[in-house]
């Protein structure tokens, strides 16, 4: 017991600012963060074996399931209608090009076969290492496979549950082990990146668990969590793998991309992304396409494909990736719903791809009417709405040579002051319903 208290006391004085000290990027991750930053658009998915329960991937915190009863769904969890191949294509169609996939969540189930742990998919009716699939199949079509690792686990008892702000309704009695847990973690990880080839990167989540409070902007935790073993690992097993941490703070040394969670970034409209904004590191939004992260029976509220074209092309505007999630079924299928709006979602991209793929933010911040990116001399401008405006004005940074419809040859009325450069445009033509872009060409 006197063990047990002191391992406590000494985790309590750890700062969330262990990280890989000294971290420079290979010249593997700086390409990798490059082909990151062009690709601007991925899938998320959301599966384990609370997909059987079709409600919420957090109801074993929620309703203070006991580990010994949430584990019955082992038996139940059957994905026998999983097809790699589906789900890639369905990615590749909807113009995502990359796929970050839930290797385990917050309940410690393991989408693989992990010598780790029996709480695992090869331990189903199923048997089957989904992950082993959805890599294979993901290097067949051209797609990047990143991996979603959650750091908190519910169900294990090493686990630091004691100082967590989550789990504490499952029935967890035993001491935590907190150095034993962090190798479990690095065996995990290890495997996961010898085993199943190129790995695009890791994503985690569930640093928050340990913080003292809801206060999203402190660093204090109540543990440490060896980012700088565990960064510093995967760096060394795949230098391409890309890290980022879904902490809702400012990143930390070693990680290569910053995460918003519900949020664009420097917008904090959910609450959850009030961190400073990285202006060296590449951005990305996750979200959904209802209101669920997993497959929920009830929630049946779908954005529109306007309002998914608006997301991604605000998040483009902001120079960031939209990381759009599915929750398939217990059954391994994607609900049609989805398969609806990605669709959709991929038919816009087909014709208007170039003006997001390869971009960079717009010389100012999305607005009410719409967005802005730019390639090169070209500026996009993205207008959703002009509702009452008969003009746009802009401060266009440079000299214009020409504005056109983008796709077209229409000509645009419009007139750059030559002292101020800002820049008047006509909006007096036909709009598209959903993205009307202006394609200005900037003389070189």
């Amino acid at each position: 017991m006197k063990t047990v208290l002191f391992t406590f006391v000494c985790c309590l004085l750890f700062q969330t600012t262990y990280s890989q000290t000294k971290y420079t990027p290979s010249p593997e991750n700086i390409v990798a963060r490059r082909w990151f930053e062009e690709a601007r658009f991925g899938m998320f998915v959301h599966f384990g074996v609370y997909s059987v329960l079709a409600h919420n991937e957090w109801i074993m915190h929620n309703e203070s399931i006991k580990v010994k009863d949430y584990k019955r769904l082992i038996n139940v969890f059957n994905p026998q209608d999983f097809d790699a191949a589906a789900w890639v294509s369905i990615a590749k169609n909807a113009g995502m090009k990359y796929i970050t996939f839930t290797s385990r969540h917050h309940e410690g189930f393991s989408n693989w076969d992990t010598k780790q742990s029996d709480w695992k998919i090869t331990k189903t009716h199923y048997s089957k290492d989904l992950i082993r699939q959805l890599s294979a199949e993901c290097q067949k079509q051209g797609i990047k496979l990143f991996l979603y690792y959650s750091l908190v686990d519910w169900a294990r008892d090493d686990y630091q549950w004691q100082t967590g702000r989550t789990g504490k309704g499952t029935g967890r009695t035993g001491p935590s082990n907190w150095p034993a847990y962090i190798e479990f973690m690095k065996a995990q990880l290890t495997e996961l990146l010898t085993e199943y080839g190129p790995i695009g990167g890791i994503w985690f989540d569930g640093h928050w668990d340990q913080t003292a409070h809801e206060n999203r902007t402190d660093h204090t935790t109540a543990v440490n969590w060896h980012y700088d073993e565990i960064y510093g690992l995967i760096h060394r097993l795949q230098p391409a793998c890309l890290i980022a941490n879904n902490h809702h703070l400012p990143p930390i040394e070693g990680e290569d991309y910053q995460i918003f969670e519900h949020d664009l970034p420097g917008e904090n409209k959910a609450g959850l992304s009030g961190q400073e904004v990285s202006d060296r590191l590449p951005l990305e939004t996750c979200t959904t396409i209802n209101g669920s992260w997993c497959y929920n029976i009830l929630d049946t509220k779908y954005k529109s494909k306007e309002e998914l074209v608006h997301l991604l092309v605000r998040s483009a505007g902001y120079g960031g990736n939209l990381l759009l999630d599915v929750g398939p079924m217990a059954n391994g299928e994607i609900q049609p719903e989805f398969v609806e709006r990605l669709g959709q979602i991929g038919e816009w991209i087909k014709t208007n791809g170039t003006t997001i793929y390869g971009t960079k933010g717009g010389f100012i911040r999305p607005q009410e009417w719409g967005a802005v990116t730019q390639k090169g001399n070209i500026i996009y401008v993205h207008i959703f709405d002009k509702k009452d405006m008969s003009q746009l004005k802009l401060d266009i940074p440079g000299k214009i040579k020409d504005i056109r419809l983008f796709n077209t040859i229409q000509k645009i009325v419009w007139k750059q002051d030559k002292k101020t450069l800002q820049t008047v445009i006509d909006l007096n033509f036909s709009f598209d319903e959903i993205d009307t872009i202006l394609e200005v060409e900037l003389k070189k």
